[in-house]
């Protein structure tokens, strides 16, 4: 039929996509599932650093976080109603407006938190004689009169100051208001006066005729000057004794600041801009460094004094935050660019992997156009055609799913990654395809890598790939993968290098062992296991492309299962070093022991499994002559809290200092064994001879020598001398019987453990509880003995480590990546047995003529499949393991596990391998490689063998 002279077709996509609905469907779905997981990572980091970013800001100290703006009185030449002028409230809010909108982008304020007025830096020695004296020093007041007292309080009682005329620094009477706290506490009430010396003339009197109560207790109105809402009672520096006296801040009226101007204490100007970081995102962390630097000593330092005055200067502890941030973020990001660029390599191979698929199917249509004179121009044209409409939308799809699902993130990086996997399945299909039919060809000899012998040019390229590979990889290896902060290309693509070299090495070496196992298996009598060797050589599934694909995916779930396995123990780990055991009980003080009453209470209560009491004496001063000697591991200065924190001090004092542990070596060694902590026979602690308990009142005698197992730090230092020591449990020799590297509630590294039977003193300071005792008896036990007992869980102490938004995140996105690296092992499994599927349909079809059962059938394919499956599980569980052995010497695991955490235990954390992240995946593999040939043989076997082979002869 003809219209003109034109003849009538079909568009040539319309028909290709008709024929094959279900290939287009699922290469669109491919597509769309990787073009979200491509556009979703830059979108989930870009949120949770948005994230990480404000929580840091947001939950920060108010004084800290706050940007100040101050500048000492209006200077004394100046006119006097100039100075008071400058001081009173329409000066400071016409200053404060100009600076809130010169703050510099992207640094925004927290506009209802704004607060400026004048406050006095110099407390003033209040002598009223009813306030409070806990020591006979009086307090110290300090006075500010800021705005915004009515909007952020609200009144208990009496009034709000006023002002009824105009104040200046020659009035003698202001009205002024406290807190509930502070009025309790220095028994402030309303109508209480006090007086400010001034420079001329009599006092300055305040009268108190309010009470307030604040709004909000952790806003910045209240926090940024904590004085303000909480009175303390601090140590007197100057006293040679130790003394105590109060200190707090009483309110003025806001128009009151002239007043202080007549004062001795040093009055001063301020404006304090709460940071607003609702709209700040993770990108802007290094502009705000760069902003708040500016206003510090910078260019923006130069606008705030043109505006506040020449003296001008501005506070605010927000850099250290955004600093505190970042190096977070810096030590995240090449953890998490590890399992992106893993998880981005083994996606782009299984793309190419479905082309090469989708060619294979095509290749004899392909090459029936070449035969009649097709040109690679015109059938390149038309593949790339017929996969755009169908990749392209599928792309966009992703990309849009990824916008909707995704937190707040920047849309270009996601833009550019789904457009990315667009253009490589468009390219790599067209391009995989025309490749194989540059000269039209015939049908060709089988593919069989047990005879077969690659090109000269597929072996030089090879070659070069692997030498490449081994290079990056000891380049990498001689460099360390320390990269001082940032993403370091090199050692985020060390699973692709490794994977790389293995997939190159075993796809050589795969036909060795199936030539000599061949040999062998021939000879037996059944069939089965010599065609299931001649399968697996020849055929196209055991190519180095799958089996890259593989590896990369298995290397890269195995290092995220990993890296998720680690930071779980690193924070069981910082639990346990925190608390000991399962609990522990001690008390408020380090020198307070705990009653035996309390002691056998709480060792009988249900769930208590091990009773453990310890003696813990901080502060012991080892012999002068094991101090000095060699320095060792010089100790630190344990300050005597109830952690023994290593401070890691190299001076005499430390070197001098130890702590003193004293236990029952039988219940304390089960509890070590229990906890997973190094413990010691417990005979060596023994309590015979000249270390025999002493009679009840008997004092020690300094020629006791008491058997000890001390810390390798101290053993060093010590020897295997006896060495007398003075402790407040008795003074004894002590003789070094062996060493261990940890002692149970203590991150000290300088340590002695005794045995407390042979001590002068006894009673326990701490017990050690393993088990699941009910919190609440384990606590009303101890309440009931005292309130100057504290009762500590493990679980609690583990449950402190919760996540930051950054933390959070990124460990939601390893485990994306180990989902997503599964999924496309599994995939890639599956396209590889897809590949040559209808060949294995068709040889049992023809076996099934020649009388092969059912079960030979599937046995078969089950072990066709299986030297593949192995050589992938092998060289899976090579490759994550080279890889976490690469990787581990530069990753530190704390700014994933305990960052943010107030009193975290922060040494170093390596990673280390998990067996069951190697392992799971890799038997995966194997396990999916047998259920499939096991559903395709039960499938071929529904179907007739005339039905297959009619199907054609499919070579």
């Amino acid at each position: 039929m003809r219209h003109g002279n034109r003849a009538a077709s079909a568009p040539w996509t319309r028909t290709r996509l008709r024929t094959a609905p279900g290939a287009a469907v699922a290469l669109a779905v491919l597509v769309l599932v990787t073009a979200f997981l491509a556009a979703a990572f830059p979108r989930a980091v870009d949120a949770y650093e948005t994230k990480g970013l404000r929580h840091d800001i947001g939950s920060a100290d108010a004084g800290r976080g706050a940007v100040e703006v101050s500048r000492p009185q209006p200077g004394l030449e100046l006119p006097q109603t100039q100075r008071e002028a400058e001081a009173r409230s329409p000066e400071l809010s016409r200053v404060g407006g100009a600076l809130l909108k010169a703050l510099p982008a992207p640094l925004r304020a927290d506009t209802p938190s704004v607060a400026y007025g004048i406050r006095t830096l110099k407390p003033v020695l209040a002598t009223e004689p009813w306030l409070p004296r806990p020591d006979t020093v009086p307090p110290q007041l300090s006075y500010t009169a800021q705005t915004g007292l009515k909007k952020h309080a609200r009144l208990v009682s009496g009034a709000w100051p006023t002002t009824p005329a105009a104040v200046t620094s020659e009035t003698r009477a202001v009205q002024g208001t406290v807190t509930e706290e502070t009025a309790a506490a220095l028994n402030m009430k309303v109508g209480s006066t006090l007086r400010l010396p001034t420079a001329v003339g009599g006092p300055l009197k305040v009268t108190v005729t309010g009470i307030v109560a604040p709004r909000d207790r952790g806003g910045s109105y209240w926090s940024a000057d904590p004085l303000v809402r909480t009175p303390s009672l601090i140590p007197d520096p100057a006293s040679p004794f130790p003394q105590n006296y109060w200190t707090g801040t009483v309110l003025l009226a806001e128009d009151a600041g002239p007043a202080l101007l007549a004062t001795a204490t040093e009055p001063s100007l301020f404006w304090r801009f709460p940071p607003d970081p609702s709209a700040l995102t993770g990108p802007d962390g290094a502009r705000l460094s760069a902003v708040i630097a500016s206003l510090e000593s910078g260019p923006g330092l130069l606008k705030v004094r043109a505006i506040a005055g020449d003296t001008a200067e501005v506070l605010t502890g927000l850099g250290h935050i955004v600093q505190a941030n970042a190096r977070m973020r810096d030590a995240i990001s090449p953890v998490i660019a590890v399992a992106a660029l893993g998880i981005g390599s083994v996606a782009a191979v299984v793309l190419v992997m479905t082309a090469a698929l989708i060619a294979a199917r095509r290749k004899a249509e392909l090459a029936l156009m070449r035969s009649r004179g097709g040109s690679l121009r015109g059938i390149g044209g038309r593949l790339l055609a017929e996969t755009a409409v169908t990749v392209l939308p599928a792309s966009a799809l992703g990309l849009l799913l990824a916008v909707l699902l995704v937190g707040e993130g920047r849309w270009w990086p996601a833009a550019l990654a789904a457009t990315g996997v667009g253009l490589l399945v468009c390219v790599a299909l067209p391009l995989r395809t025309t490749l194989q039919h540059i000269r039209p060809t015939l049908h060709g000899a089988r593919e069989d890598m047990v005879s077969a012998r690659p090109s000269r040019r597929r072996t030089v390229a090879e070659l070069t790939l692997l030498v490449l590979a081994v290079g990056a990889v000891t380049a990498l290896r001689r460099r360390g993968t320390s990269s001082g902060g940032g993403t370091d290309l090199l050692v985020s693509g060390a699973p692709v290098l490794v994977a790389l070299i293995a997939a190159l090495v075993l796809v050589r070496l795969y036909p060795l062992p199936l030539r000599l196992a061949a040999r062998p298996v021939a000879r037996l009598r059944g069939a089965i296991g010599f065609l299931s060797l001649a399968r697996a050589g020849r055929s196209a599934a055991g190519g180095a492309l799958p089996l890259l694909a593989l590896l990369l995916a298995l290397a890269t779930a195995a290092f995220g299962g990993s890296v998720i396995a680690g930071i779980g123990d690193a924070r069981d780990d910082a639990a346990l070093t925190a608390v000991g055991a399962d609990a522990r009980v001690s008390g408020r003080s380090e020198r307070a022991t705990l009653p035996g009453e309390l002691v056998r209470t709480v060792s009988g209560l249900d769930g208590v499994r091990n009773a453990a009491p310890l003696r813990i004496e901080f502060g012991v001063t080892m012999p002068e002559t094991a101090a000095g000697d060699g320095g060792a591991g010089s100790g630190p200065d344990d300050s005597g809290t109830d952690t023994g924190a290593d401070t890691g001090g190299g001076d005499a004092a430390g070197a001098r200092a130890t702590t003193m542990v004293g236990v029952d070596p039988a219940s304390y060694t089960r509890l070590a064994r229990t906890t997973g902590l190094p413990d010691f026979p417990s005979g060596l602690l023994k309590a015979t001879g000249p270390s025999a308990p002493l009679p009840k009142g008997a004092k020690s005698g300094p020629e006791r020598v008491l058997p000890v197992i001390a810390s390798p730090a101290v053993a060093a230092r010590l020897g295997k001398e006896q060495h007398a020591v003075d402790t407040l449990s008795g003074d004894f020799k002590v003789q070094v019987v062996g060493t261990v590297e940890r002692v149970a509630s203590l991150a000290s590294t300088n340590f002695l453990i005794v045995n407390s039977a042979s001590l002068e003193e006894r009673a326990p300071t701490t017990l050690l509880l393993t088990g699941a005792p009910d919190p609440g008896k384990l606590r009303a036990a101890a309440d009931r003995s005292g309130e100057e007992f504290v009762v500590q869980l493990r679980s609690e102490e583990r449950a402190r480590y919760v996540n930051t938004p950054m933390q959070a995140g990124a460990e939601r996105i390893y485990l994306a990546a180990v989902a997503a690296g599964a999924g496309y092992a599994l995939l890639a499994v599956l396209l590889s047995l897809l590949q040559t599927a209808p060949e294995r349909k068709t040889l049992l079809a023809r076996l099934r003529t020649m009388g092969l059962t059912t079960g030979q059938g599937r046995r078969l394919l089950a072990f066709e499949a299986t030297p593949q499956a192995l050589l992938a599980a092998g060289g899976g569980l090579l490759t994550g393991w080279a890889t976490i052995v690469l990787l581990s010497p530069g990753i530190d695991l704390v700014p994933l596990a305990l960052a943010g955490v107030a009193g975290s235990d922060t040494s170093p954390v390596t990673l280390r391998a998990d067996l069951w992240s190697l392992a799971l995946p890799a038997a995966g593999v194997v396990a999916l490689a047998a259920a499939v040939a096991g559903v395709q043989a039960w499938w071929a076997s529904r179907r007739g063998s005339i039905t297959e082979l009619r199907a054609g002869d499919s070579r």
